[in-house]
């Protein structure tokens, strides 16, 4: 359900509490329906970009579809449909039917051997879908839906299966498709192009993979030798002498989900672009980075103020490529990690334009060169782990087509996006809404202390604290 905020452009969404008994099979796998450009003992080449420490992971989804769509006529079962349009997918796509090993020095590389493949679980639940609550909401209740092997250590992607799927039948009829695909192989552009041909391939009954996917990782390798021409701060080790790492992990957060329309962000933008000494021009996520940013170190009270504290965003670079443009069908990462910097005492008391500012300047110097001296700088100074000191990350899977590519035959799913934030506290995602026709709302789903939820939700919904100039001159609160 959703309850209304302060602010009737703003509502927090409530998941109910849940615990969702499930039967699994013994897990099956999934190896390509014909042969394969690749024998046992091939390796493949990853880029710097696909091997970067942030990708080392896999990235959980779960769809959920209803029984509205099914075809009564129809005698193939759900879970023999997609199996089979995986294997057939699996042709083309085959690096996703190996495994990662580390090669020289630490680096990955996709290798293949005996009984690899794809994985999928087949699960079945006496509850109906109706009894989840509002599907609309991601609930880290859900995380039952999602195959994880028993004893399974965390952030482990050696020898691991690339693409992982578990399919959940209701008692309704209905089901889940749960899915965790490995981040090294694509980034989230790429994950859309592997869906829609999976999606497509099994509501046809014929392999359909359009582009063709293409590998190229070669084209991302390190110059030689190496020109980092950037200080790359994003990666860097920074002891967290602040109080944000231990508020954040001192006890488990709880995730916390709000609707935002799209007036909300139009005015939010209107704000962010007004400064005393000039305008500029920024987007709407410039905007919605810095009010959330702010919020949440308000909320969080960090101290000290001099502390300077990083916000952290993916940015697609795929149109930053001029001098090596990428062939259509490439799938595989092609982000770079832009990063703005900030004190406390700046984002607590400064005014949301000057951060908007921040987050505007750190996307825009996102280019082609950077992107090269990121290849490099992982190259010379390989990051072994995930720095979390002083840092907020921000993931935007707005304008990512999810609900449009995962039609595999049943419609549109009621759902389809991530589950459960609070093993990355530190990570806060934007999401699109599922209706067919679109809204323009986002939901945004973020991790706080229990202490500070209250704090943020009032934060985030109650307006930025800033002045609008109005059309009379003066200025208007928003």
């Amino acid at each position: 359900m959703a309850s209304s905020s302060s602010s009737s452009s703003v509502q927090e969404l409530h998941f109910p509490p849940l615990n969702i008994p499930i039967t699994t099979s013994r897990p099956v796998h999934v190896s390509p329906a014909g042969p394969i450009p690749a024998e046992f003992g091939h390796s493949l080449y990853l880029s710097n970009l696909d091997d970067i420490i942030g990708a080392r992971v896999f990235t959980p989804t779960v769809y959920f579809y209803r029984s509205d769509f099914f075809n009564p006529d129809d005698e193939k079962p759900v879970v023999r449909t997609l199996r089979e349009a995986l294997a057939a997918v699996l042709v083309p796509y085959y690096p996703l039917s190996g495994r990662l090993r580390e090669a020289m020095n630490g680096k990955l590389e996709v290798f293949f051997g005996p009984e690899q493949g794809a994985l999928m679980v087949e699960a079945y639940s006496e509850m109906a879908l109706a009894e989840l609550g509002d599907l609309t909401v991601p609930n880290p209740a859900w995380a039952p839906l999602i195959y994880v092997f028993p004893d399974e250590e965390p952030y482990k992607v050696l020898d691991m299966p690339l693409l992982i799927a578990q399919v959940t039948v209701f008692s309704c009829g209905g089901f889940s498709l749960g899915l965790r695909l490995c981040h090294c192989i694509c980034d989230g552009l790429g994950a859309m192009q592997f869906l829609g041909s999976w999606a497509a391939t099994a509501k046809s009954g014929t392999l359909v993979a359009k582009p063709d996917p293409v590998w190229d990782r070669e084209v991302f390798r390190p110059r030689d030798p190496p020109a980092v021409k950037f200080p790359h701060v994003e990666f860097m080790k920074i002891d967290d002498e602040s109080s944000l790492t231990m508020s954040l992990w001192q006890e488990k957060p709880v995730q916390r989900c709000y609707r935002v329309s799209r007036e909300f962000q139009a005015r939010l933008k209107a704000v962010a672009q007004f400064s005393d000494s000039d305008r500029f021009t920024c987007t709407t996520f410039d905007a919605m980075a810095a009010h959330i940013w702010r919020s949440w170190v308000r909320a969080l009270d960090v101290k000290p103020l001099d502390y300077r504290l990083r916000l952290t965003f993916s940015v697609n670079a795929r149109q930053k490529l001029k001098e090596a443009p990428l062939r259509d069908g490439f799938y595989g990462n092609v982000v770079c990690l832009a990063c703005a910097t900030s004190s406390v005492d700046e984002l607590v008391n400064g005014r949301l334009s000057d951060t908007a500012r921040l987050v505007r300047e750190a996307r825009i110097d996102v280019s082609e060169e950077y992107l090269r001296s990121t290849i490099d700088y992982v190259e010379v100074d390989r990051p072994r782990r995930l720095e979390f000191g002083g840092k907020l990350t921000i993931t935007q899977w707005t304008r990512f087509p999810i609900y449009e590519t995962a039609d595999f035959g049943w419609g549109r799913p009621v759902y389809a996006g991530p589950i459960d934030l609070t093993p990355t506290p530190q990570v806060c995602v934007l999401l699109p809404e599922g209706e067919a026709e679109p809204s323009g709302r986002t939901v945004i789903c973020i991790c706080l202390p229990e202490f500070a939820t209250g704090k943020f939700t009032e934060l985030l919904c109650s307006g930025v604290g800033d002045r609008l100039p109005s059309a009379g001159g003066g200025t208007e609160g928003v």
